[in-house]
């Protein structure tokens, strides 16, 4: 048995700046596996991931860096196209080709502690599979791409069409603030966090950007600080990499206050260099120790 299986779809992006169009592989799985492969302890790791024969090539890196890797065969990978103008913060978004779905048929013979869905679009995961997940192992969920839907090839802000009934089988839930405003209705993160643990969610990952990150769980809040980076690279696959991180300590054992002091020290250290997190497990943990920033728990 596995100790973390994350399933996702490793995807195509095309990056287009007024200066230049790149092409590179991203999505959940993509970040979440090239990171934990640097961690101590990540020898039973999986990913499971589908994608087109053209773009086998990731999977041959990933596999090359000792992680195993189950693919199931695509027509198509996913295809994102970012535009972005003379401001950064100015982005338009494409989906140019869609993978299929993840089916119950795919994992029944994964077996894992914790399994994580790396959703990208609001497809990729069907109800019938978070059941089937959630009884053979803890799950755990990033809500992102249950938020997008894809219409032509333009990609939508949604509402998750099956929260009520999904929301009762997973674990542990990540979202920044703003999917859970959407998926919630409330703007107060606290608020936010105890409506989607009433619904069924067990452990609330809450991501605050700068301002760090809340955890919810068994009725108490937990407080995770946002260790400052010496400078700011490349924040893409930050969440990622959080949800990775907390996985990783959880499953060693760790409360829910270290295992989120964690996930913020290698977001940071992710956020200091282009590309996924490449630090290691000891720079994580000098990070916490040497900072001023503590967690805590909130009392009302």
């Amino acid at each position: 048995m596995n100790d973390i299986c994350c399933i996702g779809h490793i995807t195509l992006d095309k990056i287009v700046t007024p200066k230049k169009t790149t092409y590179m592989p991203g999505g959940t799985s993509y970040y979440f596996s090239h990171g934990i492969r640097h961690l101590e302890h990540a020898e039973n790791y999986k990913l499971v991931t589908a994608l087109a024969p053209s773009e086998y090539q990731s999977v041959d890196e990933i596999r090359a860096l000792g992680v195993q890797v189950k693919v199931i065969p695509s027509k198509h990978t996913v295809y994102f196209e970012n535009t972005y103008g003379e401001n950064q913060d100015n982005r338009t978004q494409r989906v140019l080709a869609k993978a299929d779905p993840f089916a119950v048929e795919h994992l029944q013979d994964e077996e894992a502690r914790y399994f994580h869905l790396g959703s990208l679009l609001s497809d990729d995961f069907p109800l019938e599979l978070v059941k089937y997940l959630s009884a053979k192992g803890t799950l755990s969920v990033d809500a992102q791409g249950y938020l997008r839907e894809v219409r032509g090839e333009k990609v939508f802000a949604v509402d998750w069409t099956e929260k009520l009934e999904a929301l009762k089988y997973i674990d542990i839930l990540k979202v920044n603030e703003h999917e859970a405003e959407v998926i919630t209705g409330y703007t107060d993160p606290k608020q936010a966090a105890m409506q989607l643990a009433a619904w069924g969610v067990k452990e609330v990952l809450l991501t605050l950007g700068s301002l760090g990150s809340l955890i919810y769980a068994n009725g108490v809040f937990y407080k995770i600080p946002a260790y400052p980076p010496r400078e700011v690279v490349d924040a893409t696959g930050c969440g990622d990499t959080y949800v990775m991180g907390y996985l990783y300590k959880r499953n060693q054992g760790a409360d829910y206050m270290e295992a989120g002091c964690f996930a913020a020290a290698i977001s940071t250290l992710k956020l200091e260099a282009s590309g996924p997190f490449s630090g290691t497990e000891q720079e994580a943990m000098e990070l916490i120790g040497n900072s001023s920033l503590k967690p805590s728990v909130l009392v009302d």
